[in-house]
């Protein structure tokens, strides 16, 4: 299977919160569109630092980051940001490091998405087509 790429909204979440008290306008919440690579072989949300810029979601914390060669480094966590794709949203931290967005399996799941194999493409849960449906058991 080759790479798969997905558009997704990413939202400033405390802007969201903000908008909702009526403390800033809906208009003036920050947000993007982008382009992600899908990847769920990664847990985490990833974004790079002029994302987190564009958003302006502060650093909450730090956490160690594992690649697949092995090497460890120490990375910001920032959020919390809202990821929506198709008629699906989840609220998620995310590691800020790379120059991609990449989508991990923590928000796929949260947002019951799934990788369609045949066409590289990534969907809406077929099997739950109107809501996600989240297994609680």
């Amino acid at each position: 299977m080759g790479l798969v790429h997905a558009e997704i909204e990413l939202i400033n979440a405390e802007d969201v919160g903000a908008a909702r008290r009526g403390f800033i306008k809906s208009q003036d919440v920050r947000r993007m569109t982008v382009n992600a690579l899908v990847d769920s072989g990664a847990y985490m949300m990833v974004i790079p630092e002029h994302v987190r810029l564009q958003l302006g979601v502060e650093i909450i914390e730090h956490s160690e980051a594992e690649y697949a060669n092995g090497e460890i480094e120490t990375v910001p966590v920032v959020g919390p940001i809202v990821i929506k794709f198709a008629n699906r949203r989840t609220v998620a931290d995310a590691m800020v490091l790379g120059n991609q967005v990449l989508l991990g399996s923590i928000p796929m799941e949260a947002m019951d998405v799934v990788i369609h194999p045949r066409t590289q493409t990534l969907m809406v849960n077929p099997e739950n087509p109107t809501m996600p449906k989240m297994i609680v058991k």
